[in-house]
């Protein structure tokens, strides 16, 4: 039997040269200069800009409640997921459509249409608001646009590991006596927790990255409702001597957290793969 050839695309040099080049271009250069920019400042004002209690405040709400939104996605993605490969009903491709909606619709359209359905006389807001359920202009209502624009990300993940799921094995513990429980537990969850961790990692991304929903559900409130992405556009909006350098360095901050997270939740998910094997 012959070996496959890693090189079978002609021009194997020349694609890994473009493509080299392109990644430097549109992910290494900019990262370098939103370093070398904020580099400029010195280290007292690095940490004047970074670590105020307003910026202190931004960070954690930015992190919890993307950490939050990344869990309901990934209990709500492997819902939709289990639903779409698992079962078939009438207007099933409609409804494997509309997983992508968020991926196509403006986040901005997103933030607007969640704002005027839960303020108090919007169409869900006139019967949850008296009950307490303030779903605009709160941290609840940041974590609800996050939601959405991040479970299409765990759903389109965690298909084709259902889909290649043997279901010779849960035939095999249903008659061993294992329950249903039993089986999702040992069986189907052990295969699908790198998925799902991948799902988790990804609208955790995507959630400390959003801007153009949250501006429109949050209220935007200092020490309450502010994310890191409106305190940095704050910033630039000051127009002081310093102020697109201490922007910039806000945004290190966040993509220093944003990127040891994915560090660790990609051990972890190795860490699955290995349990797995």
């Amino acid at each position: 039997m012959s070996q496959s050839n890693p090189r079978v695309l002609p021009g194997y040099r020349l694609s890994i040269s473009f493509t080299l080049f392109y990644l430097g271009v549109l992910v290494i250069v900019p990262l370098a200069a939103c370093a070398i920019t904020a580099a400029q400042l010195s280290w007292d004002q690095f940490r004047a800009a970074v670590w105020t209690d307003r910026a202190r405040a931004a960070y954690a709400l930015t992190l919890g409640t993307a950490f939050v939104a990344a869990l309901l996605s990934s209990a709500i993605g492997l819902l939709v997921a289990w639903v779409l490969v698992r079962y078939e009903f009438p207007g099933k491709r409609l409804f494997d459509s509309l997983v992508d909606l968020p991926f196509a619709l403006p986040t901005a359209v997103a933030g607007l249409v969640f704002s005027n359905l839960y303020v108090p006389n919007g169409w869900l807001g006139q019967f949850l608001v008296p009950l307490g359920f303030e779903g605009a202009y709160s941290r609840v209502a940041i974590v609800l646009v996050l939601v959405f624009i991040g479970f299409p990300f765990v759903v389109r993940t965690l298909q084709p590991v259902l889909e290649s799921l043997d279901a010779e094995a849960e035939e095999a513990a249903a008659l061993l006596g294992a329950s249903r429980w039993q089986t999702f537990r040992r069986i189907i969850f052990p295969a699908l927790l790198p998925g799902l961790l991948t799902g988790f990692a990804l609208a955790f991304a995507r959630g400390l990255g959003e801007y153009g929903s949250v501006v429109f559900v949050s209220g935007n409130m200092p020490f309450k409702t502010e994310i890191a992405a409106v305190l940095i556009v704050g910033r630039l909006e000051e127009g002081r001597e310093n102020s697109y350098r201490e922007a910039t360095a806000i945004a290190c901050v966040l993509l220093a957290a944003s990127f040891l997270m994915l560090i660790l939740i990609n051990r972890l998910e190795r860490f699955a793969k290995k349990d797995e094997g």
